[in-house]
Parts: C-alpha cells; sequence; structure tokens
C-alpha cells in the first residue's frame, strides 16, 4: 500500500494527515520531500498525523526524525498527532517519546504551538 498525504492549514499550523505504509522507499523519500518542501515554504510549525499510518519501519521513524531536525534548525517543530498503540509503543522503545511532543487530539497539537517552551 503506497503512502498518501492530505496538508490542511489550522490557524497557522500546517497539518499533514498520512494514511497507509511509511517505509523503506517511495514512501520516506516522499514524506522527506513534502516536509522539506514545507520548511522551505515557511511552513515550520508541522503536525504530522500518524493515525491512519498501518506500519512504520526503521526507516520511517529516522525519516520523522530528520524531518523534526530539520524543522527545529529553521526555527519551527513538528509534533505528532493520533498515534497508534503499535507506532507510540515504537517511540516508547527507542526513547524517541522523549524527544517528539505527542497529542491526541489536533486542537490540543496546534494550541501547543502557541505555549511557551518548556526550559
Amino acid at each position: 500500500m503506497a503512502l498518501y498525504m492530505v496538508e490542511k492549514l489550522v490557524s497557522g499550523v500546517m497539518v499533514l494527515d498520512l494514511r497507509g505504509r511509511v517505509t523503506l522507499g517511495e514512501e520516506t523519500e516522499a514524506l522527506r520531500e513534502r516536509i522539506k518542501k514545507l520548511v522551505e515554504s515557511g511552513h515550520t510549525r508541522i503536525v504530522v498525523n500518524l493515525g491512519e499510518v498501518n506500519y512504520l519501519d526503521s526507516v520511517g521513524l529516522s525519516t520523522l526524525v530528520s524531518s523534526y531536525t530539520s524543522a527545529r534548525r529553521d526555527g519551527g517543530d513538528l509534533k505528532l498527532l493520533h498515534l497508534t498503540k503499535r507506532i507510540h509503543d515504537l517511540l516508547q522503545i527507542t526513547r524517541l517519546s522523549t524527544v517528539f511532543e505527542m497529542y491526541d487530539s489536533l486542537e490540543a497539537a496546534v494550541q501547543s504551538f502557541d505555549q511557551p517552551a518548556a526550559s
């Protein structure tokens, strides 16, 4: 199954809804390129909705980390929304849950960009 991506702007935050598999190959390359183009065009506040992602491999995880790093480097942030149990467990095992901010509602994820960063 391919990876489908839909962008939408919500209160100045770019939301990228993903559906399908984020795995080595075309899927991860397409995701990396899409986020790179968003950041280059000034959309540095990004929420990636993983609610409909049915599989994420190590390369997909690496793509999320590199995208997060790119957004942060340009003064923005990348946050995760609607993690499936499997993806949440994967982030816990790899300790990446300490890196990414994760949300269960779109409203909370979007509002989090307006909160001062924890020091």
